[in-house]
């Protein structure tokens, strides 16, 4: 499954990850990598959480990223 992941860093450089589908899902982690890695492990508990009580599990994404030169 895919979600969309925001990641920024706050006043004290931490980076946090949100995961705008997943209402409440955040993580942080001192480096851009680390975070992202603990948003996988903060998804997959919260989809675990929603499946084992019987909660509908919010659809993966499909998109692509496009940069544009100008």
């Amino acid at each position: 499954m895919k979600y969309r992941v925001l990641i920024d860093q706050d006043e004290d450089g931490m980076f946090v990850a949100e995961i705008p589908a997943l209402p409440g899902c955040f993580s942080q982690g001192d480096t851009r990598e680390r975070a992202i890695e603990n948003a996988k492990e903060a998804i997959a508990a919260y989809v675990e959480s929603l499946t084992k009580h019987g909660e509908p599990v919010p659809p993966s994404i499909h998109e692509e990223v496009v940069e544009v030169i100008g």
